[in-house]
């Protein structure tokens, strides 16, 4: 069985490439297909594999300037000549399922999010970009949803995230999605004694606008907390700006200093709405508490008021009144690192092989021609039927 596999775009290692080497795992042969690529950034596990590229990674300074190209990117994928390919795993966050499958072929789709830019949080992303991307935006983006919504009829079977990714599947492109939790390297997290505890808390992560970084700032500004802030991004020099006596923004740190940090903190704020959210199951790998807004992904990871505690809006108030019942909680370590452990890589390579086993014997069993064809005259319309070979 030939496999491809088809990312959006492969210019660092973050959760969605963690679970591009995970599929490449169960797949050691499969051929990966992306928009563009950086090859010196890739982990070993994906430079294994060939790595092809749509027409996108010929355009000008592609490698950085990719997200310019949004609008070309439909156009690229349906390029992209999948012929002879019997299984095609996509991984959608930016466009990547919208190849044109071969007859016969099996796609599944891995869906991270339908993309957060046209659909869920286009009002964020168009207020916080500048003056020409504003006025661009409103057409491109109409033209990019009809498009997508259409390139889902591409997918014999969507896979999610997290529940909260199935249920935006299920709104924007009217199909149901199995749940299957990204794989987090627990094992590469340890608590510390609790001597070795410090009193700061710890925030950890891209510092955009939509995960409300400004939130915790303030919230540690007006109480004389310690925050500790790892991360960079369009907020960095904003936020630093922001910061009081209390609060420590690092920037970009090498994971040693993140992994030291994780054990050694009170615990973790995390004021966004997330998809999944993989920090806060490296910090309870860690042996620490979550401070999350109750929305999205760590509704799904966090245990309130064993592993965590939530808040239920976006606010320094909010957010202080749940550190004051966090402190208040008598928490295990021991208990929130084995609830963390549940979302090991081995996991997500068992659920994902059930889920792809289960759709290749579905597809398998389909008898091509069908029941309904009678001789000398054409099939009756129905879903799209194919065999492996």
């Amino acid at each position: 069985m030939r496999v491809a596999i088809i990312h959006y775009w492969l210019v660092g290692m973050r959760g969605g490439e963690k679970v591009l080497e995970a599929l490449g795992r169960l797949y050691p042969e499969a051929d990966i297909f992306t928009h563009v690529v950086v090859p010196e950034i890739l982990s070993e596990g994906l430079r294994r594999h060939t790595i092809r590229t749509s027409f996108i990674a010929k355009l000008p300074r592609a490698p950085r300037m990719y997200k310019s190209y949004l609008p070309l990117m439909p156009l690229a994928l349906e390029q992209l000549d999948l012929s002879g390919y019997d299984l095609i795993l996509s991984s959608e966050s930016g466009p990547a399922k919208g190849i044109i499958p071969p007859e016969g072929a099996v796609h599944i789709c891995y869906c991270h999010s339908p993309m957060r830019y046209i659909w869920n949080m286009y009002h964020e992303y168009r207020r916080g970009a500048g003056r020409v991307a504003k006025l661009a935006m409103p057409l491109m983006t109409h033209y990019l949803r009809t498009w997508d919504e259409s390139s889902a009829a591409r997918v014999d079977r969507f896979v999610a995230n997290s529940g909260t990714v199935a249920a935006r599947i299920r709104r924007y492109y009217r199909r149901d999605a199995s749940v299957v939790f990204p794989p987090v390297d627990v094992d590469a997290f340890a608590p510390v004694p609790p001597e070795e505890v410090g009193d700061y808390y710890l925030m950890v992560g891209e510092l955009v606008r939509y995960k409300r970084p400004d939130i915790a700032v303030r919230a540690f500004n007006a109480t004389g907390r310690r925050l500790v802030v790892i991360g960079g991004g369009e907020m960095l020099a904003e936020l630093r700006a922001l910061a009081g006596p209390t609060v420590e923004i690092l920037g970009s740190q090498p994971f040693a200093q993140l992994r030291h940090h994780y054990a050694r903190a009170r615990g973790l704020i995390f004021p966004g709405e997330e998809d999944f959210g993989i920090v806060p199951v490296e910090a309870m790998a860690s042996g620490r508490p979550v401070i999350a807004y109750g929305r999205g992904g760590a509704t799904e990871t966090v245990v309130d008021g064993h592993t965590g505690v939530f808040f239920d809006e976006q606010s320094e108030e909010a957010l202080i009144d749940a550190i004051a019942r966090l402190e208040r909680l008598p928490l295990d370590p021991a208990a929130i690192v084995a609830h963390a452990h549940q979302f090991n890589a081995a996991r997500f390579e068992r659920q994902m092989r059930a889920v792809i086993d289960e759709t290749l014997a579905e597809f398998r069993g389909r008898r091509v021609p069908g029941p309904d064809v009678v001789p000398g005259r054409p099939p009756a319309p129905g879903p799209r039927q194919g065999v492996l070979a």
